[in-house]
């Protein structure tokens, strides 16, 4: 589920390591607050300083002049992720975009990283839980070359057979590396019961049997339905002019046909029930989650379960980390995370510790889930939890690199303009009886996964 640091996405984000850092990727999620711009007339100003356009084919355009650093983003996401796959393609998303990489029409991927370089930029693309990303940055006085590279790129893939085939050698690593990490894999068994038949619960990279069948032709087939310019959101973000930019992109973009339209998903229903899953594996650490279906990002209990999460495991004043970690020495690591995404989401608590305390450790885990849906929480955690929040938020945003991804993202999620502001002042509303509240609705029946030594 996002994002570089990325909160979705959804950052969160799921695919690092193929969830091998699955842990930073959803702390990153946790960083992060979901939503977009809603539609706004052509050539408005949205709020926020942010120009919009959208082309007559379909492409939705975002600028944000900022004039303080000589450096410029470039995100360009694209409305197709797992959401849209089965188990049998599962992975195929990513799979695109680590091919596209490797080369396209023009130029061979070593070519691209040259040119990249050649800008004082970096470029990258890859596949998440509700959409896809070609993300670059440079210095801002090379960003029509950079822009140029982002369209050559998402438009003219070489997506030649013999790379794919590499390609698909190279996921396979990546997956038996996730397979034989713990915390890795200890998270995939807790979303695949969470989540069930919905595809929130397939690993980003895929399965060794999903990949086994994905070939070129299939690569090629899921690329262009990804790339049509309905599915298009293109933000930039830096010491740039906004007309030059949206003439450029017009150049670059517009002319790519317009397809049927993107069609939103309709998934099985995600319907988790309280259950306890023990998981055997060679490790030197057990693991524990505890944890449950949570709102999406568009859900009015969004801004109370940031906090109550936040309360949980927000840094080291969280709960978790304070009482099971500092105090009762019971765990190497404890963390809270809440992982909101375009469907429903998930609220997961997180323990490593050593297996001769996993018994311990599990119930300690379990008698703080119970805390927090008995007890009101002080001012104090709730002031302290408010204020990590915000103050993640802000410092998250900081970069034309985040700023961009935020633009686009926001605008793919489709949760309404003005979502930052809203977001600020839904935290600031939350009370000590919201966070009970929702304590005690999302974390009735948790799951529980414990993973084991063998």
């Amino acid at each position: 589920m996002s994002a570089p640091s990325d909160p979705s996405g959804l950052g969160s984000a799921r695919r690092a390591g193929a969830r091998t850092s699955r842990l930073r990727r959803l702390l990153a999620l946790a960083l992060a607050v979901a939503l977009a711009a809603a539609v706004v007339p052509a050539g408005a100003q949205a709020p926020g300083g942010v120009r919009r356009e959208r082309l007559p084919n379909g492409v939705t355009l975002l600028v944000r002049e900022n004039p303080g650093a000589p450096v410029v983003a470039v995100s360009l996401l694209v409305r197709m992720g797992t959401r849209w796959e089965t188990a049998e393609n599962a992975g195929i998303t990513n799979f695109v975009h680590a091919a596209m990489v490797k080369g396209t029409a023009r130029r061979s991927g070593g070519d691209l990283a040259d040119a990249i370089g050649a800008l004082g930029g970096k470029i990258s693309a890859s596949g998440e839980v509700d959409y896809s990303q070609v993300q670059a940055t440079a210095l801002a006085r090379f960003w029509r070359e950079l822009l140029g590279l982002v369209a050559e790129l998402a438009l003219e893939p070489r997506l030649a057979p013999a790379e794919v085939d590499r390609e698909r050698e190279e996921l396979l690593a990546r997956v038996q590396l996730r397979d034989d990490n713990p915390s890795a894999h200890a998270f995939d068994v807790f979303y695949a019961t969470v989540f069930g038949p919905h595809p929130y619960g397939l690993p980003l990279l895929g399965t060794r049997e999903s990949l086994g069948r994905i070939d070129a032709a299939a690569i090629a087939a899921w690329y262009r339905r990804a790339y049509e310019p309905e599915r298009l959101v293109l933000a930039v973000s830096g010491q740039v002019r906004a007309d030059e930019v949206l003439a450029e992109a017009q150049r670059l973009f517009g002319s790519r046909p317009a397809g049927p339209g993107a069609t939103e998903p309709a998934p099985p229903r995600a319907a988790a029930t309280g259950r306890r899953v023990v998981v055997r594996q060679p490790a030197q650490q057990a693991q524990i989650l505890i944890g449950a279906l949570a709102p999406p990002l568009d859900h009015g209990d969004h801004a109370a379960v940031k906090v109550l999460s936040t309360v949980l495991g927000g840094g080291m004043a969280g709960r978790l980390f304070s009482e099971l970690r500092d105090r009762q020495a019971l765990a190497y690591t404890a963390a809270a995370y809440y992982d909101p995404v375009r469907e429903p989401g998930v609220l997961v608590l997180y323990l490593g510790t050593a297996p001769d305390n996993a018994a311990r450790a599990e119930q300690a885990l379990v008698q703080e889930v119970e805390r927090i849906r008995t007890t009101a929480v002080s001012p104090d955690e709730l002031a302290r939890a408010k204020g990590y929040l915000l103050g993640n938020y802000a410092m998250d945003r900081r970069t034309n690199a985040r700023q961009a991804w935020y633009l686009a993202f926001y605008e793919v999620e489709g949760a309404g303009e003005g979502f930052p502001e809203r977001y600020r002042a839904g935290i600031e509303r939350v009370s000590a009886d919201d966070v009970l509240r929702v304590a005690r609705t999302y974390l009735g029946t948790p799951i529980t996964v414990v993973l084991l030594p063998r």
